[in-house]
């Protein structure tokens, strides 16, 4: 039987270890920490993520405040609303919620964002201070699989990991992390896309496969190898209910370990943009020495 990675019951310890962690330190610091939340238009699952995020910012400590635009909003108004954001003494984290409405591209404002307030990691310097290897604020989803490994005490080290999928959201980064030297890593990595040739045979040849694709119960379990940990990123709507990228009942007999849909990496996205938001505001308020 394959070990189940509970995401839900991970992402739990951490928020209870992060509220221990607001509720000792806030005294010193002066003040709680704090996160901006962007939305922009009515774009019904991002209302969703929204309201679990400030769900979860309640739960562990920190003050969270959400700005909801209409879909109309101007790029010059939003531009604003970041810039006075970076400007907040008690904002430590700006989060921009993805994807934005048609006709506005996400990369100038994610870019606008001072890197040190990114908790979600997309600017291009904590990209590249991701590639390069250097200390910084991860992406979350990536984080979270890796985080997901670590807890459950499965070592990417010495072996071959497959991503499929090459966003950078998820499958850049992730590669990125999955490569990096330590125990914790140190993997041997393979990115696969809408280019690959014979991408079955290349994912069989995975002992850590994590598939971030958007495609419903695309990866099946003759595409998998036996012993083989298995980490679903996608989450996909089917008939009114989720699934994620891979044959879930298919796969579960043969994998070593595996993640549900839901469940799974989705709880731990939001765990690591509220650790993301506790680093930041240690940073900012000198606690980032404290235990």
């Amino acid at each position: 039987m394959p070990i189940i990675l509970d995401g839900k019951a991970t992402a739990a310890a951490i928020r209870s270890e992060l509220k221990e962690t607001v509720a000792a330190l806030t005294a010193r610091a002066g003040r709680r920490p704090g996160l901006a939340v962007i939305l922009i238009g009515e774009d019904p699952p991002s209302q969703v993520y929204v309201r679990f995020k400030e769900r979860a910012c309640a739960e562990i400590g920190v003050i969270s405040e959400a700005f909801r635009l209409p879909a109309s909003t101007p790029q010059s108004e939003l531009m604003a609303l970041i810039d006075r954001l970076n400007d907040r003494e008690d904002m430590d984290g700006i989060l921009l919620q993805l994807p934005l409405p048609d006709g506005l591209e996400s990369h100038p404002f994610l870019g606008r964002i001072r890197p040190d307030k990114d908790v979600d990691g997309f600017h291009p310097e904590s990209m590249g201070r991701l590639s390069l290897g250097l200390p910084g604020l991860r992406p979350c989803t990536p984080e979270g699989v890796m985080e997901l490994m670590r807890r459950y005490g499965i070592s990417p080290s010495g072996k071959r990991a497959v991503v499929v999928g090459r966003s950078n959201i998820v499958g850049k980064p992730l590669a990125y992390m999955l490569a990096a030297p330590g125990k914790d890593a140190n993997a041997t990595v393979t990115v696969c896309h809408s280019g690959t040739r014979n991408l079955a045979d290349v994912c069989r040849e995975a002992d850590i496969l994590c598939v971030a694709m958007g495609k419903p119960r695309f990866i099946t379990a003759d595409m998998v190898r036996p012993g083989a940990v298995v980490l679903d990123i996608g989450i996909n709507r089917v008939n009114g209910g989720l699934c994620g990228d891979c044959d879930y009942e298919g796969i579960y007999p043969i994998a070593s370990a595996i993640t549900p849909v839901p469940g799974g990496v989705g709880p731990m996205t939001i765990a690591i943009l509220l650790r993301n938001t506790i680093k930041a505001w240690r940073a900012h308020t000198g606690m980032d020495q404290e235990s």
